[in-house]
């Protein structure tokens, strides 16, 4: 047990150590939606590649037998348990970022759900007026100006960046499943597994859009970088991150000069 113990401490350190580089690799990038960073394209390509044969061949059949033997009102109650799971997740990085009140308030709708919705499965925080958010490490590291470097396609687990590759490392201790013993691994790999076909089984009303695409490549890449963007301005990213060049109109849109010895009440837009 003792040596087990060790081993799973011993491969964790690896992985934080291994994302950190990776981390270095993309720190200083920021780049708009629109103009990625993917040097490795050629390799993220065979990468998705397989990804979406796993998912035709096995992940999507799983899925959709799920979602023919669940009655919605389970699956509805299955998405509130995991939200809910995640919440610690959230309310952490409210702290991160500054956001006192907000944290406050995910703190309020955890423990609301956690008892009174039974553990999660019924939301009844958002009929009280908490409304749900969604906050991560990776998220954090935007907010305080850590670029998202290349992106990426990870085995079996999907689009990314170096950014929120290194945010899956930090998100780690977050999860309640992270503090169960080597002798409940069982219990977190399962929540893991019906977590993902959940969330897949949520997805399958998306497949005819997808199946549509010319390139599913770019549409994925494009669709993950522009949602990550939005979470990490909170749904208000600057001009530059939508890839506007307001360059030509700078003269006509600047204002007058103020007058000598007066005093601007302008001040820089926070990150989020």
């Amino acid at each position: 047990m003792k040596r087990a113990r060790n081993s799973t401490a011993l491969s964790r350190t690896a992985l934080l150590s291994t994302l950190a580089v990776t981390l270095m690799l993309g720190a200083c990038a920021h780049r708009p939606a629109d103009d990625p960073a993917d040097p490795l394209e050629r390799v993220n390509r065979v990468t998705f590649g397989i990804n979406d044969k796993a998912d035709k061949y096995l992940l999507r059949p799983v899925a959709q037998g799920y979602d023919y033997v669940t009655p919605s009102i389970a699956r509805r109650g299955i998405t509130n348990f995991f939200d809910n799971l995640g919440e610690p997740r959230t309310i952490i990085n409210d702290v991160l970022q500054g956001k006192f009140s907000q944290s406050a308030g995910d703190l309020g709708r955890f423990l609301l759900n956690t008892t009174v919705g039974l553990g999660g499965l019924i939301d009844v925080a958002t009929d009280s007026g908490l409304e749900h958010h969604d906050e991560d490490f990776g998220q954090t590291l935007g907010y305080w100006g850590i670029g998202e470097g290349w992106y990426l396609v990870i085995p079996l687990l999907g689009p990314s960046d170096n950014r929120d590759l290194i945010g899956r490392a930090g998100d780690w201790p977050t999860s309640p499943t992270f503090y169960l013993d080597g002798d409940h691994d069982w219990l977190a790999y399962s929540l893991k597994g019906v977590d993902l076909i959940n969330f897949r089984a949520n997805l399958l009303s998306s497949d005819s859009l997808i199946s549509q695409q010319f390139d599913k490549y770019l549409f994925f890449r494009t669709a993950y970088l522009q949602r990550r963007q939005a979470l990490v301005y909170d749904g208000n990213p600057p001009p530059e991150d939508l890839g506007i060049d307001d360059s030509s109109d700078s003269d006509a849109a600047a204002p007058a000069p103020a007058p000598k010895g007066s005093t601007s009440n302008t001040s820089l837009p926070a990150p989020k």
